[in-house]
């Protein structure tokens, strides 16, 4: 027997009399009548509570959320308001923010290749800090201060730690091999720490490392903080910045830490190696992923005798490019039976014109699935609308925050003329 794991979804899902699910006491067949599909569900309690736990895990003012995962002004307000800064890692990043009403002082600029016009932008909207990831750019920010653009800077200097974090290879970044950061190892670290703190065009106030993303292993980040506080000692300063990366269950028998454990985990580590700074986390997939579900509607299904059976639905890769680029896994289920024994196997794909448009490789679903029906997949809430595309000229969906029975539109879906806003022709 194959059900869906309860604790995938949403923290407010619950069946409805009808048998339908419900998020935030809203029907996913009400949203989807009212919205069309592919549409992304936002469980907005689940956010607030998850902003609050890693806020209680490191201190009001410790707590980044990493808005890569997800960004849009609502969700920039939301994690503001319960508390977070905000991790930024482009000009259009910051821009949003800013514009959501976020100061910029409590903004982090991230980025391993940022542009002059980025750090200007960051310098002039003078951000909390900019976490410096290489020579050139320290060579960039000299170059603008000689232009006098805004006050110096507050710099944190990205250490690449040379930890493994037990996690893809393609979101990686802790390692010697690394496109991120000074290395440890070879001895720019220690150059890099040198140079800023001889430098009149920065003030040095912090270290940052990240190992990677979607790691499962608490004592990945217990050993970052080791090779991190010792880096750090002699330096005495202020700040310590522990980066993101917490995983996320996302199929049937994963497990992964809550934010809690992890920051016990951190805590317990610094205060054995006598850390002293204040400690800084980055958490952005532990946020956001289970918030969200991703509602379809299954238009075609294929069976090939001795094959497979493939299902098809009206969105895939340009929605949730993860499997494509990870072979990421899900799981799926039927809306309106949310718990239903799935005894049907098949290939969960999407609409675009690609054999690899793969959801699911090996998807479960009730016997009675048929043409028409909607169809979900659970925790997408970080990495699918944010990585979104175009391909096909496919208009990407729509967003809706929804609580306490009431559904908000935080994001339109796109429209045909929307692809043609910046052609110029």
């Amino acid at each position: 027997m194959s059900v869906l794991p309860r604790h995938l979804l949403p923290d407010t899902a619950e069946v409805a009399d009808d048998g339908w699910l419900t998020i935030g006491g809203c029907s996913v067949r009400d949203l989807a009548a009212e919205f069309g599909t592919p549409l992304f569900v936002y469980d907005e309690e689940h956010l607030r509570a998850r902003c609050r736990e890693a806020v209680e895990a490191f201190g009001h003012g410790n707590a980044y959320y990493a808005s890569k995962a997800f960004l849009c002004r609502a969700m920039a307000r939301l994690a503001y308001d319960e508390g977070m800064k905000l991790d930024v890692a482009t000009g259009g990043e910051l821009h949003v923010a800013i514009s959501a009403g976020v100061p910029s002082s409590a903004c982090a600029l991230h980025g391993n290749n940022k542009s002059v016009a980025e750090l200007r932008m960051a310098i002039e909207h003078r951000v909390g800090h900019i976490v410096v990831d290489s020579f050139d750019e320290l060579d960039r920010i000299d170059a603008l201060m000689a232009e006098a653009v805004g006050p110096t800077p507050k710099v944190l200097l990205r250490i690449t730690p040379g930890v493994e974090a037990h996690t893809h290879e393609f979101i990686s970044t802790g390692q010697d091999d690394s496109k991120f950061g000074f290395n440890l190892a070879n001895g720019d670290a220690h150059r890099a720490v040198e140079r800023a703190r001889r430098s009149s065009n920065v003030e040095l106030v912090g270290l940052h490392c990240h190992i990677g993303s979607n790691v499962f292993v608490a004592s990945s980040f217990g050993k970052a903080a080791e090779v991190m506080a010792s880096f750090a000692a002699p330096f005495d300063l202020p700040e310590l910045v522990l980066g993101g990366g917490l995983g996320v269950p996302y199929v049937e028998g994963e497990e992964a830490p809550t934010l809690t454990q992890w920051g016990n985990v951190i805590r317990d580590a610094c205060d054995a190696l006598g850390v002293t700074s204040r400690v800084g986390v980055e958490p952005g997939r532990s946020i956001v992923a289970a918030s969200a579900i991703t509602v379809y509607t299954l238009g075609t299904i294929k069976p090939i005798p001795g094959v497979r059976t493939y299902y098809s639905v009206d969105g895939g890769m340009s929605d949730n490019p993860r499997p494509v680029l990870y072979g990421s896994g899900y799981e799926s289920f039927l809306p309106r039976a949310p718990f239903a024994d799935r005894t049907a196997e098949g290939r969960l794909v999407g609409k675009h014109c690609e054999s690899g448009d793969v959801l699911l490789r090996d998807a479960k679903l009730p016997a009675d699935a048929t043409v028409g029906d909607l169809l979900a997949t659970p925790v997408t809430g970080a990495y699918g609308r944010s990585m979104g595309s175009n391909y096909n000229q496919i208009t990407r969906p729509p967003v809706v925050f929804v609580r306490d029975g009431d559904a908000r539109l935080v994001i339109r879906r796109e429209t045909f003329d929307d692809l043609l806003a910046t052609d110029v022709g």
